[in-house]
């Protein structure tokens, strides 16, 4: 998968690097949210995607709380992370941005979810909910259409053959900004 598929910044291109990515990760519940800790250490946790789809400004939405080490780790360094897999259909992104935590309360209330409810159940208005808006900036994303088989076929060919596989899937690279 090395195809370097670069989508440009023309509006047109842009919107459909968003909706091809947004495609790609819509169904997957749980992100790894990597973080740069204040000691110069990378920190990942799963966190769920709150939107229902990329926004206009290209931004993926998530709930933490205000007390966690995640936004703690955003007030030094506010660039991020996020890493979506679905192995059952071969299909994994990386997402890099900027994060800032957003006092929006009306963006709250619109994201809210009776899932978000088990973690704040003081509701969108919870004093420890922290909205963390992550503007994209750029996106890969690596996509596996062939079978199991066709996989395994092509690696054990390649083995055999001392050859390396044919090239399986596609490799974008996404840019929003």
């Amino acid at each position: 998968m090395s195809s370097d598929v670069q989508h440009s910044n023309d509006i047109s291109e842009t919107h459909q690097a968003r909706e091809h990515l947004w495609k790609m990760i819509k169904d997957i519940r749980f992100a790894m949210f990597t973080t740069r800790h204040a000691n110069g250490h990378l920190h990942s946790c799963p966190m769920t995607t709150q939107n229902r789809s990329v926004d206009e400004d290209a931004s993926l939405w998530f709930f933490m709380a205000r007390s966690s080490e995640p936004v703690a780790d955003l007030t030094v360094d506010g660039t991020v992370n996020v890493v979506y897999a679905d192995p059952g259909s071969d299909s994994y992104t990386s997402v890099s941005g900027n994060a800032t935590v957003s006092e929006d309360m009306a963006m709250k209330e619109a994201l809210w979810t009776k899932f978000a409810q088990a973690w704040f159940p003081a509701g969108h208005t919870d004093p420890n909910l922290a909205l963390v808006q992550v503007k994209i900036a750029h996106a890969n994303y690596w996509d596996v259409k062939e079978s199991k088989v066709t996989q395994l076929f092509e690696m054990a060919k390649a083995v055999v053959t001392g050859s390396t596989p044919k090239k399986l899937g596609e490799h974008a690279a996404i840019h929003m900004k």
